[in-house]
């Protein structure tokens, strides 16, 4: 058990990659794959219905009886997942033929109450219904298979969950139980003796047909070679990781972490040589093999802990640990994981040494009880390690307490309870609790690697135009790309932790088969497939769209005469259009029947009308100003109290841009159903209107003649029509005059008004007319009522 879960998690690696593999090359032997129609049967590769039938009812047969062997029923499900499958894909036979039939059933239309066919379409119609009859056969009878087929599969996985619960509460004989050591002792001594007596046999025979010192020269120079390979290898990667290497500091994270991942590997591939040249040798017999073959495994294991050591727990001040430990927790971590590294090789030896023995379960527990109860202390101290909390001073992402606490106190409780267990007896219980614990702790710290990997790249990335050391934040301008690969990440780590925890291969095949199969809404099967369909064709379709809209924009639309209003306008309408017809044609392309939504679409219309009015009144108010156009982008007007310029108009709202810099964010459906003035429609001209009070007594003749003057000096005012000076009234204060002039742009109104104010102060100033201001005489009528009688003052 030992061997088999360590060997699964160094083939997995780093978290997923080689479990989709697996999904992708996974093959089933003499799996039906081919659906071939047929009149009267359905064929798979020329099994017929008569074998399926016959090979469902022996299947029946061994699942009532609930007496089958936990092999027989692996094997029996074996056998079954592929017809299964095989009826799952038959369930979509004559699908075009039958829509076709259909169709043409479906263009006679319906006939009126009373009425009959004519004899020529009566018969056409019958020959169509028994087509469609016979082309439906296949697909019902593959529905019926596939159900029953699936029924079957599950009472399979019933009675495997029962034998497997059965077996992991099954208590045999304490290990602990002195009475059974004598015979553990000497299972592992022979299993030694045997590896010593093969080894000595073969190096008689080459010592006397002559090959032995050649034999032993390429044995040891190859066990130098590996050697030195080993120890060069991992010290040159290094120093290589203490360089800065690369352009950004990104890169040189990326490349620092890589140069990590290959300290791992290419001492195992020079042990993989050293296996090679000693297998080659001849000197080792069956069970000398078993423990040179385990090698790269077992060292594989050593170099893995190490660098969970240099990630999690490094030694020395200088370096930098994941979580941001300090360095007593990381010497205590450090020291505990490494050991722990050790000792799982050194269990995988013992498991490839046993294996080659036919020892009884008991000694086998009695053997593995040591290694047990080494690994439960070593996980206690890697869990006490782990909820401590980060130094102060450290850089880290990761500074959640309860998160830490949850994973140390879980890792602490399993590595008691797994020894507990092969302590009292529950040798399966122990070796399903201990071991899976040990790899889903180093694939959680994997992962977490990787995540830092990510985040720690997100945070180094260049704001700004310059790059920037990390501090333990990600950078927000980033974008979505470091969510988005982590997730990912987490995605492929799910189902290793399933296969570590007892889930077989099979198992996690149907799953994926189930989730490519999809489900169905209404007649409308939806699949990971057809969705992906969808999206590819609605991108498709946005990008064609993008390009007919820069298209229109940059050199189509200036050609013509339309206004920039109109120009936006039809952009708009492009794009609308582009859109619904992108969605709707990816619908059509991916096999999706919009017939079947439509009570979702009703109840989206019950919706609308109560409580999205608003939003589609504007959305509709907006399609009107795009194709009316009423106003435009770049006018200038008045709406709500609010006045400035256009700056875009969107389905929802428009803004405008008000004098003082400020975004103004106006409803569509006030700018139809409100009043709104434009400034600037049509044309910029505009009139501009200066009032000009002037004291009693002055010349009025003269001051009309200065206003007349300054108005057809400004070079803005048109003179056609002629600017004019009218006298509008006698104040209380003034009297006063207005210019009333048209200007060229009314943009400029305020200008040209300052400027006229300006030249008037100028020429009145010069012609000694005055521009009085408010003022007033106040008169008591009882003074005296302010002076108390008897008041000296």
């Amino acid at each position: 058990m030992i061997l088999r879960a360590l060997a699964l998690f160094v083939c997995l690696g780093f978290g997923g990659a080689a479990f989709a593999q697996t999904i992708t090359d996974v093959g089933v032997e003499n799996a039906p794959d081919e659906v071939v129609v047929s009149t009267s049967a359905l064929q798979f590769d020329g099994i017929n219905l008569a074998d399926w039938t016959s090979f469902a009812a022996t299947a029946e047969g061994i699942v009532e009886t609930g007496t089958a062997s936990t092999f027989a029923l692996n094997r029996l499900r074996g056998e079954m997942v592929p017809w299964r499958d095989a009826f799952l894909r038959a369930q979509g036979t004559n699908d075009d033929r039958l829509r076709t039939v259909e169709s043409q059933i479906a263009a006679f239309g319906t006939l009126a109450e009373g009425a009959e066919w004519p004899v020529e379409i009566a018969a056409r119609l019958e020959e169509l219904t028994v087509l469609k009859d016979r082309l439906s056969q296949p697909k019902l009878l593959a529905s019926e298979a596939h159900a029953r087929a699936d029924g079957l599969v599950g009472e399979i996985d019933g009675q495997l969950g029962a034998l497997e619960t059965k077996q992991f509460f099954t208590r045999s004989s304490s290990p602990a139980n002195p009475g059974n050591w004598p015979k553990a002792i000497s299972d592992i001594v022979g299993a030694q003796a045997a590896v010593f007596t093969e080894f000595t046999a073969n190096f008689k025979v080459f010592a006397t047909d002559g090959t032995i010192w050649l034999r032993l020269t390429k044995a040891l120079a190859a066990l130098i070679l590996a050697t030195a390979f080993v120890f060069w290898s991992r010290t040159r990667l290094y120093q290589l990781a203490d360089k800065n290497i690369g352009t950004t500091p990104s890169r040189q994270v990326l490349i620092r972490f890589a140069i990590s991942v290959v300290r791992i590997f290419l001492p195992i591939l020079g042990l993989s040589g050293l296996v090679a040249i000693l297998t080659l040798s001849g000197f080792f017999g069956l069970s000398g093999l078993a423990l040179v073959l385990i090698l790269p495994m077992a060292g594989g294991l050593i170099f893995y802990a190490k660098w969970l050591r240099d990630g999690y727990f490094p030694q020395g001040s200088d370096k930098s640990s994941i979580l941001g430990y300090d360095q007593k927790t990381c010497k205590r971590g450090g020291r505990a994981t490494v050991l722990l590294g050790c000792i799982l090789a050194a269990s995988v030896a013992v498991d490839a040494l046993m294996s080659t023995t036919r020892a009884l379960t008991v000694s086998l527990d009695v053997i593995n009880m040591p290694i047990q109860l080494l690994i439960g202390i070593l996980m206690w101290r890697i869990g006490a390690a782990i909820v401590a909390l980060p130094a102060p001073e450290s850089v880290t992402f990761y500074r959640r307490g309860h998160v830490r606490q949850l994973v140390g106190r879980t890792t602490q409780f399993l590595g008691v309870a797994g020894p507990f267990a092969s302590v009292l007896g529950y040798g399966t219980a122990a070796a399903s609790i201990t071991i899976p614990a040990v790899v889903s702790l180093a694939i959680l710290a994997t992962v977490v690697a990787l995540h830092r990997l990510v985040l720690e790249m997100a945070s180094h990335a260049p704001r700004d135009g310059a790059d920037t050391e990390t501090d333990g934040t990600v950078d927000p301008t980033s974008g979505l790309w470091p969510i988005v690969i982590n997730g990912i990440i987490v995605l492929l780590s799910v189902p290793v932790f399933l296969l570590v925890w007892g889930e077989t291969t099979s198992d996690m095949i149907d799953v994926w088969t189930q989730f490519l199969a999809g489900f169905k809404i209404g007649d409308t099967q939806i699949s990971p497939s057809s969705f992906l369909t969808f999206i590819s064709v609605f991108v498709l379709g946005y990008l064609l769209t993008g390009v007919i809209k820069s298209s229109l924009k940059t050199s189509v639309l200036p050609r013509t005469r339309l206004d920039l209003g109109g120009q936006n306008a039809v952009i708009a309408g492009a794009g609308y259009t582009g859109i619904f017809l992108s969605a709707l044609i990816a619908f059509s392309v991916a096999g999706i029947d919009l017939s079947s939504l439509a009570i979702v679409a009703g109840a989206l219309s019950v919706g609308i009308g109560f409580g999205l009015q608003n939003i589609v009144s504007n959305f509709v108010s907006g399609i009107i100003l795009l194709i009316e156009r009423p106003i435009g982008e770049g006018d200038m007007i008045e709406v709500g109290g609010q006045m400035g310029y256009v700056r875009d108009i969107s389905v929802r709202s428009t803004r405008i841009e008000t004098f003082d810099r400020t975004d103004v964010i106006v409803p569509n459906a006030d700018l139809v159903s409100g009043q709104v003035t434009n400034w600037t429609r049509g044309n910029a001209v505009g009139r501009a209107i200066v009032a000009v009070g002037v004291a009693y007594g002055s010349n009025t003749t003269r001051v009309t003649e200065i206003l007349q003057e300054i108005a057809e000096a400004n070079p803005m005012v048109l003179m056609n029509p002629q600017p004019s000076v009218l006298l509008m009234r006698f104040g209380a204060d003034s009297i006063d005059f207005e210019i009333r002039a048209i200007i060229r742009d009314v943009n400029y109104v305020n200008v040209v008004k300052s400027e006229m104010f300006h030249e008037i102060l100028k020429r009145f100033g010069a012609e000694d007319i005055e521009i009085p201001f408010a003022q007033r005489d106040i008169w008591l009528r009882n003074p005296e009522v302010l002076h108390p009688k008897g008041d000296a003052s």
